[in-house]
């Protein structure tokens, strides 16, 4: 019997390599080793292969950062500077964690990225068509025009950089040739502001608007719930407040048992963050990110921050977005590598 029965779980082994996989984790901020200031960027890998990097933010040097590897998707959540990338990391390291030495980038780090990795962008139409004028500026009036995906469900890589064609409640799905399951994308509310960069539109757009002490909106901010191939489910909440469906929808629907969570004064979920996580929310583990401040010291979170007061509220696994560091998460949530 205890042959028959180890011989039964090699072949569900082998009948389901992705079950016993994980989910890699890995931010790219300003200072290897540290969650400072600026940091937002993060690459998550799938078991499958697949592979996307989630608001590229100040903190990538460019389209073609070596941090960043093969890119399949790029997800957007707003047009806020430090999210689409108005500017970009000088190189990592240089000025300081608090203050990341930048340069700037009219066409925006998210379009610089998908442009060079001929990746899909994830995100609402407004902002799509937005960031396809960017990518179509860096190529040149010479090349094809990026456009929306065929499909809502694609192979990646994909033959040519396109965009999602989904709103508030869509779902995309991306998988590598050959495999069975792929990861599916569901665009989520957020409560914040969408508008955009000024340094990133024209000159005659930026008088017009500081005429009227207007700004431009491209539609709803949003958030993210991603469902990997090994059961895990990640909300990415970009930035946004506590809102009433992070408990209805969010949490009794979509059930996520990993939840990267936007801190910083603008959101505002340093003073509501523990609310919003132990008791809307309730993920098996939370990764922080987004904390407006130099939170580590040597790779260690220091004390007299606010990133380090709520830490000690949360009831779930809390961790840090430490540049550069692989976290690997299993299909129920849990952080089995990195840590």
């Amino acid at each position: 019997m205890k042959i028959a029965c180890a011989a039964f779980a090699l072949v569900l082994l082998a009948a389901f390599p992705a079950l016993a996989q994980n989910v890699k984790i890995t931010p790219v901020g300003s200072h290897p080793g540290e969650l400072c200031a600026n940091d937002r960027a993060m690459i998550f890998e799938d078991p499958s292969g697949v592979r996307f990097l989630y608001d590229t933010g100040y903190t990538v040097t460019g389209g073609n950062d070596p941090r960043l590897g093969t890119i399949h998707l790029v997800l957007l959540s707003h047009m806020h500077g430090d999210h689409v990338g108005d500017l970009k990391l000088k190189a990592p390291g240089e000025g300081t964690c608090a203050n990341a030495a930048k340069l700037p980038d009219p066409n925006s780090t998210t379009a610089e990225v998908v442009a060079a990795k001929n990746a899909v962008l994830v995100s609402t139409r407004a902002m799509d068509a937005f960031v396809e004028n960017k990518v179509d500026a860096i190529r040149g009036s010479g090349s094809k025009r990026m456009d929306f995906c065929p499909t809502l469900a694609v192979t990646v890589p994909v033959p040519a950089a396109c965009s999602s064609r989904i709103d508030m409640g869509g779902v995309f799905t991306a998988r590598v040739p050959g495999a069975r399951e792929g990861v599916e994308f569901t665009i989520v509310y957020a409560a914040h502001g969408n508008d955009v960069a000024p340094a990133l539109l024209s000159k005659a757009q930026q008088d017009l608007l500081k005429a009227d002490g207007a700004q431009l909106s491209y539609g709803p901010p949003v958030g993210f719930v991603v469902k990997f191939t090994n059961g895990l489910v990640a909300y990415l909440s970009g930035d946004t407040a506590v809102f009433g469906d992070m408990k209805t929808v969010i949490g009794d629907y979509y059930k996520p048992n990993l939840a990267v969570i936007n801190l910083g004064p603008n959101p505002g979920l340093f003073q509501t963050g523990a609310y919003a996580i132990n008791d809307l929310i309730k993920p098996a583990s939370v990764i922080f990110t987004h904390v407006n401040e130099a939170a580590t010291e040597g790779g260690k979170l220091k004390a007299n921050t606010q990133t380090a007061t709520l830490m000690k509220q949360i009831k779930a696994a809390a961790y840090l977005a430490i540049s550069e560091r692989t976290m690997e998460f299993d299909g129920k949530g849990k952080c089995v590598s990195g840590c």
